[in-house]
């Protein structure tokens, strides 16, 4: 794609990273399984003309490779971002920015993050690694602002979070960051809206991370994750953590992401489509008490929605009436939606986090942070409404007229 051409997002999707091949004309990056490359002289290299291998050419697949560097590139584009890099998982991510840290630097990180980044933060970098963590809401910029310490690292965000759907006012946060010092990275992990309805940087972040398995990949086929940012400081320190640690993903991953990417505006669209009327649906029927959903006017954080985001994502949290016992049923009586983990795939998904995807999380932050027994958490896919809805009807009628409930 030419660099002359402003693009919209659906075009930067299909075309970013994916230039025709000078050598043959292919019009897909080819899936490059070399682990070595040759050398035309000792420590000269091939390619580094080639945009792929970001100007330092090609030596051994786990430094750089002809396929991820295509990925790289575009999830760079898609992120309004400078540079991107990817890495074997969302938390191989995640963990390659811890490990730019050192013992004693501080972490400021919402409190209803990721249930592996809990485990990964609370039982893993924390006892052994020397880290120091808080975890707090962040709706309030003050509570933020007295909570930096003089040894804060980094700033963590989830918007939205999983899966109580918190919205955090990116720009009040940034803001707030700046305040403070230079050398604070704010971190936005923008998993749950994808590149197509928020773009972090664009709000003051220094970073977007992504679980790549989720909407980008969109097909429940791919573990990957990615980190984009402008800072060349911030992305030559991860870069030698990539390479370093090894933590890289294949190059089949990365041609299945790529062509995950390029109808991501297209089912993001459908999935928040369908989003809307389930939400409506569900916060209209008497068998649920609640619903969290940034589309619907009753979310809490409604309006930092609207301001930061170009839509309301394709993620439903609502509470069942009753506890683990209706929770149980309801998903066990679902056909379409499948039980299982994991969200952003073009079917239709539902599960309990209590039990789930949040069981490593103890149950006292748990209680905290409102993950109880009857909290369902739907990820909602591209199928038709029609369907999803009859399916959402019948397994509601079965936990709650067995029981005598409505």
């Amino acid at each position: 794609m030419s660099e002359r051409i402003a693009a919209k997002f659906g075009t930067l999707c299909v075309h970013a990273g994916n230039e025709p091949n000078c050598s043959t004309g292919a019009v897909v990056p080819p899936i490059s399984l070399a682990t070595t490359f040759a050398q035309p002289g000792m420590g000269n290299l091939y390619g580094e003309g080639n945009l792929d291998s970001h100007g330092k050419g090609f030596e051994y697949s786990r430094t750089g490779n002809p396929t991820r560097g295509a990925f790289e590139r575009a999830i760079a584009k898609v992120e309004h971002a400078e540079y991107g890099i990817a890495f074997s998982s969302g938390l191989a991510a995640t963990n390659a920015i811890i490990q730019t840290l050192r013992a004693g630097d501080h972490i400021l990180c919402i409190d209803d993050v990721y249930g592996g980044t809990q485990r990964l933060f609370r039982r893993i970098v924390s006892p052994n690694s020397g880290i120091e963590f808080d975890f707090i809401d962040m709706n309030d910029p003050q509570t933020i602002s007295n909570s930096i310490k003089v040894n804060t690292k980094c700033v963590w965000i989830e918007s939205p979070t999983n899966p109580t759907l918190k919205i955090t006012d990116i720009r009040a946060v940034a803001a707030v960051v700046r305040e403070h010092r230079d050398d604070i990275w704010l971190v936005v992990d923008n998993t749950f809206m994808s590149p197509c309805l928020q773009n972090p940087l664009d709000l003051g972040a220094h970073i977007a991370l992504h679980s790549v398995t989720k909407f980008i990949g969109g097909h429940s086929d791919v573990v990957m994750g990615s980190i984009s940012c402008n800072d060349k400081d911030i992305i030559d320190r991860l870069r030698f953590v990539q390479n370093g640690s090894g933590a890289v993903p294949s190059p089949f991953d990365c041609y299945l992401a790529m062509r995950g990417l390029k109808t991501l505006h297209i089912r993001m669209e459908a999935s928040q489509k369908n989003a809307m009327v389930i939400a409506l649906y569900l916060e209209a029927s008497d068998a649920v008490e609640k619903v969290l959903y940034p589309g619907l006017r009753s979310h809490p954080n409604y309006l930092v929605a609207k301001a930061q985001c170009s839509g309301s994502g394709a993620i439903i949290t609502f509470y069942l009436k009753g506890g683990l016992k209706q929770s149980s049923s309801f998903l066990s009586s679902l056909k379409l939606f499948i039980l299982a983990e994991s969200l952003g795939a073009v079917e239709s998904l539902a599960e309990c986090p209590a039990t789930m995807t949040h069981a490593s999380v103890s149950i006292e932050q748990r209680v905290l942070l409102g993950i109880s027994d009857n909290m369902v958490r739907l990820s909602i896919g591209i199928e038709h409404i029609d369907d999803l809805l009859e399916d959402l009807k019948i397994a509601l009628h079965a936990t709650f007229v067995n029981d005598e409930m409505i």
